[in-house]
């Protein structure tokens, strides 16, 4: 007999909330007060690529305890500072223990900071430009949320044609999730709809 799908699970504070979002205090933060709100303006939006890029392959709530040291590592990710980074910063962040030390991640960030200072139009403007329907009916299980769909795939294919690195399909769809581009909070979940 296979289990049932389980929908949102009903948390010791009394709201019913994703079950990733109840899993530990870290996530449950997350969930209630960004994960799936609108993310705008290129800086901020830079560093949420370069948390997804970084969370390849680990755990989110690895990257989520780790992002002040991200921030600074990564002066706020404020491209401007980081398009700026040269192989002395690469060098600094390889030894710095708070963040994820992986090279090819590393330069990917500071790439990618290149890529977006000269990116016509803007950061914002290129990935809400893939904003997913409003009118999506809310998933009602964790395994009616997809991992990948067309929008992500046209806007990690767009995020590489204008040069950027570590932006699958994905990584991408995880991108418009945390920032609000599509609402997949379960349909009984506490923070569905709140924008």
């Amino acid at each position: 007999m296979s289990a049932e799908p389980v929908g949102a699970v009903l948390g010791a504070d009394g709201l019913r909330r994703c079950g990733w979002g109840d899993s530990a205090d870290d996530y449950r933060l997350y969930h209630d007060t960004e994960w799936g709100r609108p993310v705008r303006g290129d800086d901020a939006l830079f560093e949420r690529v370069c948390l997804e890029a970084f969370q390849s392959g680990l755990s989110w709530i690895t990257i989520l305890r780790r992002r002040e040291g991200f921030r600074a590592a990564f002066a706020g990710f404020e491209i401007a500072e980081v398009a700026g980074f040269g192989a002395a910063d690469v060098e600094r962040l390889l030894a710095d223990t708070g963040i994820i030390r992986n090279r090819a991640k590393i330069e990917a960030a500071i790439a990618n900071a290149k890529v977006a200072r000269d990116l016509d139009g803007g950061l914002d403007a290129l990935i809400w430009g893939f904003a997913g329907d409003p009118e999506r009916p809310a998933p009602r299980t964790l395994g009616e949320v997809p991992a990948v769909t067309p929008e992500s795939t046209a806007l990690a294919k767009a995020l590489k044609k204008a040069g950027f690195r570590f932006v699958g399909p994905t990584t991408a769809y995880a991108l418009m999730q945390a920032c609000g581009l599509v609402d997949d909070h379960l349909a009984d979940c506490h923070a569905r709809g709140v924008r």
